[in-house]
């Protein structure tokens, strides 16, 4: 998608909603976006953007960013793996074809893959069985469990698999959680009831 401050990309191709704030850089002012980035969708832009996903339960968010460059993604996965689907359809929904999409599209942009740095979040379990037992592919104690389990590990086998460094993350728990990302420096907070607001 192509925007009069810069190249942006979502992956439904839609203009991104979302709330603006006026933000002045020297003698620039600058339009700042909030782009509420949705379940099985990414968003990549060099544009000063806040990124944000809301309600990260089992799904897992992924902010890739490129510092000497400002250029930043957001990914808001649903699934692992897309391997086993017939169809892939939708990039967004596996953290395989999710990451692999923001970084191609950041390349594009002028991003080096050894200047990326990932931070994610979420992976939780959110549903609990009292008593119920565990086995590693059966769901329990946590209803749900494993899904969320599956996204943190599939997303940090794909960053190490793509060679860029994880260098922060909030994930798992029970609780679910907002993630913001202000490409313009950076920087990436998590919030939720049960913890507050947390800087990665």
């Amino acid at each position: 998608m192509q925007n009069e401050r810069g190249s942006s990309m979502m992956l439904n191709g839609a203009e991104a909603p979302g709330n603006g704030r006026e933000k002045t850089r020297g003698e620039l002012s600058v339009f700042e976006e909030v782009v509420n980035v949705g379940v099985a969708e990414y968003f990549v832009t060099h544009d000063p953007h806040v990124l944000a996903s809301f309600g990260l339960g089992s799904c897992v968010g992924v902010a890739l960013y490129d510092q000497k460059r400002k250029i930043g993604g957001l990914a808001h996965i649903m699934l692992p793996d897309s391997s086993s689907m017939s169809r892939k359809g939708n990039p967004g929904k596996f953290a395989d074809t999710a990451i692999e999409a923001m970084v191609s599209e950041m390349e594009r942009l002028g991003s080096k893959r050894t200047d990326i740095r990932a931070r994610i979040a979420g992976g939780a379990c959110m549903f609990t069985i009292p008593g119920a037992v565990n086995p590693r592919n059966v769901p329990g104690p946590c209803l749900g469990m494993q899904i969320g389990e599956r996204n943190v590990e599939a997303a940090k086998a794909v960053l190490k698999e793509m060679g860029i460094q994880l260098v922060d993350e909030d994930t798992g728990g029970n609780h679910g959680r907002t993630m913001r990302f202000d490409v313009s420096s950076g920087s990436v907070t998590i919030n939720s009831i049960k913890h507050g607001v947390r800087e990665l």
